[in-house]
C-alpha cells in the first residue's frame, strides 16, 4: 500500500509538471498578481506599474487584490528570480500534489486506509485541479488551504476539541485562505459553526457555553488577526474601510461600469459570453458576439426594436472603445427594459444556468480548445475531447454525491465508530455556500467551482470505506 501511495504521489506530480510543460497559461489575472508581487519586491510598494504625465514609471498602491498570492509570488521571485513564472507554477505542483495527500489523510482518519488510497489517486489523477498547476492564479493554494482546514479539523476532532495545535492550525489557516481569495470567508461560515457543533458533543457532559465557544472565538479570532493591518493600511492610503478586496475589482474613484454589468448578466450564461464582457472598455463589441436571447423582449416588435437599440449602442461605443458615464447609463437603461420583460429569468433562471454551466460544462478554459467546441462538423477530434472530459467531469461530481449519501447511510461515522456530524455539515455547507454565493455572479467561469473538488475527494472516499468493527466503541 505504501509503494502503491509513492506512486499515486509520483504521478500526480508527473502530471502536474507535464500540463506545465504543454499548457501554461500566463495572461490576465496572472500579470496582475506578478505586477503586484514585483511591485512589493522591487519598490517595497503594493502597487500596479503606471506611468506619469512626463512618462517617467512608479508604482501606483492598489487595494484590488488581497495580499496572500501576491506575497507567494514576491517569495518564489526572491528564490528563483523576478517574473520566472515557470518556477511558480513547480512550487504550485508541488502544492497541489500534498493537497492530494492532505485529502488522502483526511479519507484514511475517516474510512480507513482503502480509501486513502483510492482518495489520492483520484485526487492525483484529476486533470481539472492539475491543469491549474500550469496557471499563476490562488487556486493551488485555496485548494491546499481547504484540504488543510478539512485535515485540522478531524485531527482537533479527535483530540478532544480542546485549544491545542490543531486549533491554531485550523485558525492560521482560515485567515490564510482569505487572504488568498476574499469569497473564502464562506469557508469561514461553513468551519467555525461546526467547530461549535463538535465542541457541544464532546463536552456533552458539561455543557458549559464559554467551554464550548471558547476553541471557535480563537478560531475567528485568528483568522481575522490579518486583516487588522491590511485594513489599516487601505484607511491610510485610501481613506476607505475595506478589510477585503472589492467586489469589482476597482481601487476607490475608478468608474464602475454597473448599467453594462447589470445588461450583461440579463443575458449571460455561457462561458464564451464572457469574451464580450472582457472586451467591454479594450475591444470592439460586435452585434454577431451576441447571442438571440441578448435581444429578446417578449413579442416579435419588442424584439426587433432592441435589437435596434443594442446595435445603435454598440456602434456609439465601438467608436470610441471609452466606457463613459452616458453609454453606461444607456446600458443600464437597456438591462431595466430586458429585467421588466423577464424578471423570474433574470433573478432565477439565468442564475441557476449559469452555475450549471459552470459544474458541468468541459473543463476546457487552460486548454487550447475551440469556445465553439460542440460543432462536431468543424471540430471532430476536439468535440469528441470535449464531451469525454464533460463526461469525466461528471464522474467526478457523481462520486461525491454517491460518496455523501453512503457516509450519510452510515450515520457520519468513522470507521472507528466515531460521530463526524459537524465535519459533514462543514464540508457540505462549503459546497452548499459556494454554489448560492456563484448564483450572484454575472460571468460563467469553471474556475469558480473547482473549490468543490477536495469536498468531493473526501466524500468520495465513503464509497471505500471499510466496514467498521463493532467491537470498537463510539466515542
Amino acid at each position: 500500500m505504501l509503494l502503491s501511495a509513492v506512486a499515486a504521489m509520483a504521478v500526480g506530480l508527473a502530471l502536474r509538471l507535464w500540463f506545465i510543460g504543454h499548457y501554461a497559461l500566463i495572461t490576465g489575472d496572472s500579470l496582475v498578481y506578478g505586477d503586484i508581487a514585483k511591485n512589493l519586491l522591487l519598490h517595497h510598494v503594493y502597487g500596479l506599474s503606471d506611468i506619469t504625465a512626463a512618462g517617467i514609471p512608479f508604482a501606483r498602491p492598489t487595494l484590488i487584490r488581497l495580499p496572500g498570492y501576491p506575497i507567494f509570488l514576491a517569495a518564489c521571485f526572491r528564490i528563483f528570480g523576478v517574473e520566472h513564472y515557470t518556477a511558480v507554477m513547480r512550487v504550485q505542483a508541488v502544492v497541489d500534489t500534498l493537497t492530494c495527500a492532505l485529502a488522502a489523510m483526511t479519507a484514511q482518519r475517516l474510512f480507513g486506509r482503502r480509501a486513502a488510497l483510492a482518495v489520492l489517486w483520484l485526487a492525483a489523477l484529476c486533470p481539472f485541479t492539475a491543469n491549474y498547476s500550469a496557471a499563476p492564479l490562488t487556486e493551488m493554494l485555496t485548494l491546499n488551504a481547504m484540504a488543510l482546514v478539512f485535515y485540522a479539523f478531524v485531527r482537533w476532532q479527535q483530540v478532544g476539541c480542546g485549544t491545542g495545535i490543531w486549533l491554531w492550525v485550523i485558525g492560521v489557516t482560515l485567515g490564510w485562505a482569505i487572504l488568498l481569495r476574499p469569497e473564502q470567508g464562506l469557508l469561514c461560515a461553513a468551519v467555525l459553526p461546526a467547530m461549535w457543533m463538535a465542541a457541544r458533543r464532546t463536552h456533552w457532559l458539561n455543557q458549559n457555553f464559554r467551554r464550548t465557544i471558547k476553541p471557535v472565538i480563537l478560531a475567528a479570532l485568528c483568522a481575522a488577526l490579518p486583516f487588522v493591518p491590511w485594513t489599516a493600511r487601505n484607511w491610510q492610503m485610501f481613506h476607505v474601510i475595506q478589510p477585503l478586496a472589492p467586489p469589482a475589482a476597482l481601487d476607490p474613484g475608478e468608474f464602475s461600469p454597473i448599467g453594462f454589468n447589470h445588461w450583461f448578466r440579463s443575458w449571460a450564461v455561457e462561458f464564451e459570453s464572457n469574451q464580450v464582457c472582457w472586451s467591454y472598455g479594450d475591444s470592439p463589441i460586435l452585434l454577431g458576439d451576441l447571442p438571440a436571447r441578448a435581444f429578446d423582449a417578449g413579442s416579435p416588435i419588442a424584439t426587433a426594436k432592441m435589437r435596434a437599440q443594442t446595435a445603435s449602442l454598440l456602434t456609439d461605443y465601438n467608436r470610441t472603445l471609452t466606457v463613459t458615464p452616458t453609454i453606461d447609463a444607456r446600458f443600464g437603461a437597456l438591462a431595466q427594459e430586458r429585467i421588466q420583460a423577464h424578471r423570474i429569468l433574470y433573478y432565477i433562471g439565468l442564475p441557476v444556468a449559469r452555475l450549471t454551466d459552470m459544474l458541468l460544462r468541459p473543463r476546457l478554459e487552460l486548454l487550447p480548445a475551440p469556445l465553439d467546441w460542440w460543432r462536431w462538423r468543424v471540430y471532430r477530434g476536439q468535440t469528441v475531447f470535449a464531451w469525454c472530459y464533460a463526461g469525466l467531469n461528471l464522474g467526478y461530481l457523481l462520486l461525491g454525491v454517491a460518496g455523501f449519501r453512503a457516509w450519510r447511510r452510515r450515520k457520519w461515522l468513522a470507521t472507528d465508530r466515531s460521530s463526524y456530524v459537524p465535519l459533514a455539515f462543514a464540508l457540505a455547507a462549503s459546497i452548499v455556500l459556494r454554489c448560492a454565493l456563484l448564483l450572484t455572479v454575472d460571468s460563467s467561469e469553471q474556475r469558480y467551482t473547482l473549490e468543490l473538488f477536495p469536498v468531493i475527494f473526501v466524500f468520495a472516499g465513503a464509497l471505500f470505506a471499510r466496514r467498521a468493527n463493532p467491537a470498537r466503541s463510539t466515542r
